[in-house]
């Protein structure tokens, strides 16, 4: 049995994929500075775009409680 914190995207707090939701509840921060962050990565160096699929894709979504 696993203990260790995991990464997944949330089922709550989401606009898009709740990706930024659920990079703000593992890092323990507030969501609209991982939305800003995705924003500045997209607008400033196009890779944010790219990231937040690829992101989505990869990461597994919450399990349900």
């Amino acid at each position: 049995m696993e203990t260790g914190k995991r990464l997944y995207r949330s089922r709550t707090v989401k606009s898009l994929a709740g990706v930024c939701g659920g990079i703000a509840a593992y890092f323990n921060i507030d969501v609209t500075i991982v939305r800003l962050i995705w924003a500045l990565g997209a607008l400033l160096w196009g890779t944010g775009l790219l990231a937040y699929i690829v992101a989505a894709f990869v990461i597994p979504l919450e399990p349900e409680v």
